[in-house]
């Protein structure tokens, strides 16, 4: 297990691209942690510089307390497992997962028994006189994850390892590569684009924005109940989190015939009054028809999608350009008819308050269950 730390991180490339900006975070010992965002947003550039195949522009990076800046990869103790599996395809299974120890000069009994040992823990005894072109795709991944296990380093480096494979196989290698880091207890740094792959694998998410900036880190749970802007809230969940815009009148919310009183998702309505702000609530978190206690609108029925536990249902509120359109997650034996208005209701602790010019969320004391 390794420890890490970075201290205003930067890259910034010979052309001036500065694809990452002041990086800070502490990983601790046998951590899972996930960095997340869309493409050109510096998540595979921090990987790289972890691993020492970027040099770091400006800023600190340490492992186990030593400053690693301009330590070689080689002493880093890391592995890593890359979007392409990058097996050699003249190389059996066995030959493949052998092959670094062999650079290494390890004796072949030493060899042997890692190489079935490893082979053990990922169901690959039963393919290693197999050469890459005889595999599946989740077979092939499971070697290249196999080749950076064997080596008993103590940290794991991850870039999209499971991009190419069919849905199926990536619900099944998620859950494989969880039981891997518990088993062996490595500390992991894994790159994805999927937000699923991050909620359902990792201990922390590192939510990053294009340009390279981190906009929120913290625990699954904290990024889906308490996102801090409305980046990291429209970014995590599927489908995204829902936003109507509006002004905080008179200590109430007004957009499009609207008018709901903010107290209680707002810990002083003050000081947002008269400003532009977003309302927002997940599409799950609603109920079907009006309640007394919630938030209630009225929505016009644009699409509806037929899912089996649930119905998609795409609506808008508001007219012409001040339409919002939006998402929610119902029921599907109360799935409505297209074109048809829509009433349903929002939990108050399930709303959230963003001011729209800084978009980070107003101060509130709300308790997310």
């Amino acid at each position: 297990m390794a420890h890490l730390l970075f201290k205003d991180v930067n890259k910034v490339y010979p052309n001036g691209y500065h694809a990452v900006h002041d990086f800070n975070m502490e990983i601790g010992d046998g951590e899972f942690i996930c960095l997340v965002g869309d493409s050109g947003c510096g998540k595979s550039t921090t990987l790289r510089m972890i691993a020492g195949l970027e040099d770091i522009t400006a800023g600190e990076f340490y492992i186990d307390g030593k400053l690693a800046n301009n330590m070689s990869s080689r002493d880093r103790g890391i592995a890593m497992v890359f979007q392409s599996y990058a097996l050699y395809p003249h190389l059996t299974v066995y030959e493949n997962l052998a092959f670094g120890l062999t650079l290494e000069g390890i004796d072949a009994d030493v060899i042997e028994e890692k190489v079935n040992a490893t082979a053990k823990i990922l169901g690959l005894t039963d393919y290693l006189e197999r050469f890459p072109r005889q595999l599946s795709g989740g077979q092939c991944q499971r070697v290249a994850v196999g080749r950076a296990l064997i080596r008993k380093v103590n940290i794991f480096l991850m870039d999209e390892p499971l991009s190419n494979l069919d849905a199926k196989q990536r619900v099944t290698m998620r859950s494989e590569i969880k039981q891997i880091h518990r088993s062996v207890g490595a500390t992991t740094i894994y790159v994805t684009h999927d937000q699923t792959e991050a909620m359902t694998m990792s201990d922390r998410i590192v939510v990053m924005k294009s340009g390279g900036y981190v906009q929120q880190i913290g625990t699954p749970y904290e990024l889906y109940f308490y996102p801090k802007n409305l980046f990291v809230a429209g970014f995590i969940g599927e489908p995204p989190m829902n936003f109507i815009r509006g002004k905080v009148e008179d200590g109430k919310f007004t957009a499009h015939g609207l008018n709901f009183e903010l107290k209680h998702v707002v810990k002083d309505v003050k000081t947002i009054e008269g400003k532009e702000v977003v309302f927002a609530f997940r599409p799950e978190a609603v109920n079907v028809g009006k309640d007394k206690t919630g938030y209630n609108i009225t929505a016009k029925v644009e699409l509806t999608e037929l899912l089996g536990d649930n119905t998609n249902v795409y609506a808008t509120v508001g007219e012409g350009s001040e339409k919002n359109n939006i998402i929610l997650k119902i029921n599907p034996h109360h799935t409505p008819e297209v074109g048809a208005d829509f009433s349903f209701s929002i939990p108050r602790v399930a709303a959230y308050v963003y001011d729209a010019e800084t978009e980070e969320i107003v101060e509130n004391d709300v308790k997310r269950h």
